[in-house]
């Protein structure tokens, strides 16, 4: 084979279609090692900021879960049982019933705020309780327990509060208007979470006990209530205007404004999955106490790190898209575009997720989003009027570019329909593409 011949044969595998294709579809996996570090960075980040949203709730209060009030009874348990030689000894130990109330009311207030750490911005809040409602005397007589065996003077009053450290007024319990002071624990109800207590030594004589009392605590995020009462309505308002609410029920009304949201719920005992009284030795409903929480988180209408992190999920279709605007001006314009202008190119597509990271920590996603995609669409468009040799070419691929940062955009804001818009506009693509090519033999080695 002589020079002429191979000259030509290289000529041809220059202008081959296909493997142009396949050089812009490998250009795109190259691409892939700085959008890997661009995923990692924004991980890093928002590691950090978890780090400094934990390190402000350490200090100020946590997610606040409040169960409660419990009346705790203990009493005697005693059975016999065999010794080493047989012989039956009875035995004993203390166990405690817990009863919950008829009726539970929680009216709250909550006053949020920002703190920040650095460039980070933490939601916290103060939020002031009045905690009111009915108890039922405690019946031991169903579990068959001994009167004598009850001890109701060691009876005392429980509230679980997740974050009791973060109470910040001294509060007294009202019990058919006498005031009993709270300690502090939640005792045998919960050993093993915070909160308080107040006894009732000398106080279950009536049939019925009315009680009251104001609870204040700082916390952070979230507020969450346990439907301890037989019927429990719950009010809330709170001027933090973007609620989310979560849990085991969602509010029977609520209003939002700009100035914050009221939220009631009303929710009956027969929804739970625990009754009204138990006995700690029977049967332990920690599990079911903990699935029936309900209440609102209190987070920001932009999170931009998880923004961040879906706007990088559709970097191959942008870098796709783009190439394949610049592969139709070869294929079309009979013009020749270097592999390193298209690594360029992507490299700049690439630099956009950094950019609207670190402005939107700065600035806010929005403010974020319109100036890298500006700054992006106007390098390229810049870079692509010496590579394509004329303006309106350049522009051309800028305005591609644009529509496609206004597309994702449109995606990112309307997660629920995403899907199907995406789906649209692959087709719409998809179709223009087809289009444009229909003319091109594709047999064929030379460019048309």
């Amino acid at each position: 084979m002589n020079h002429s011949t191979l000259s030509e044969v290289g000529q041809s595998i220059r202008n081959s279609h296909l493997l142009k294709i396949l050089l812009v579809g490998f250009l795109i996996l190259l691409l892939q090692l700085p959008i890997a570090s661009i995923r990692g960075v924004i991980r890093e980040r928002q590691q950090t900021r978890d780090e400094a949203l934990e390190e402000v709730m350490s200090k100020w209060g946590r997610n606040q879960r409040v169960a409660g009030p419990a009346i705790i009874v203990p009493y005697v348990k005693r059975w016999t049982e065999p010794d080493k030689d047989g012989k039956p000894q009875p035995r004993s130990m203390v166990v405690h019933a817990s009863f919950l109330p008829e009726t539970l009311s929680i009216e709250g207030h909550i006053e949020s705020e920002r703190r920040h750490r650095g460039i980070y911005e933490i939601p916290v809040y103060r939020m002031a309780l009045e905690v009111a409602g009915r108890f039922a005397r405690p019946d031991l007589a169903q579990w068959a327990i001994a009167p004598e065996d009850v001890l109701w003077e060691r009876a005392y009053l429980s509230v679980l509060i997740s974050d009791a450290r973060a109470i910040t007024e001294q509060s007294a319990l009202s019990w058919n208007s006498a005031p009993l002071p709270f300690l502090p624990s939640a005792g045998e109800f919960a050993p093993h979470q915070g909160g308080i207590h107040a006894k009732l030594k000398d106080h279950l004589s009536a049939e019925s006990f009315e009680f009251s009392f104001p609870l204040k605590l700082n916390g952070s995020v979230g507020a969450f209530f346990a439907p301890f009462g037989r019927q429990t309505n719950v009010e809330l308002e709170a001027n933090w205007p973007a609620p989310s609410f979560q849990g085991a029920w969602l509010p029977t009304r609520h209003d939002f404004s700009p100035e914050g949201f009221q939220a009631i719920w009303n929710i009956a005992s027969l929804g739970r999955n625990y009754p009204q009284s138990w006995r700690s030795d029977s049967n332990a409903y920690e599990g079911e106490i903990s699935s029936s929480f309900f209440g609102v988180n209190m987070i920001s209408p932009v999170d931009h790190y998880r923004m961040a992190q879906r706007s990088v999920k559709y970097q191959i279709l942008f870098l796709g898209l783009t190439f394949v605007t610049l592969w139709l001006f070869e294929v079309l314009g009979r013009m020749r575009i270097h592999a390193v202008q298209y690594l360029l190119v992507g490299a700049g597509m690439c630099l956009f997720y950094l950019l609207e990271l670190s402005l939107a920590e700065h600035l806010g996603f929005l403010a974020a989003y319109g100036i890298a995609s500006a700054a992006v669409v106007a390098l390229i468009t810049a870079y692509c009027v010496a590579v394509l040799k004329t303006t309106r070419r350049a522009v051309i691929v800028g305005g591609v570019v644009a529509v496609l940062y206004a597309y994702l955009y449109t995606l990112l804001m309307i997660q629920d329909y995403a899907l199907l818009l995406g789906s649209i506009g692959l087709f719409l693509i998809l179709a223009a593409t087809m289009y444009l090519t229909r003319k091109v033999d594709w047999y064929s080695f030379k460019k048309q």
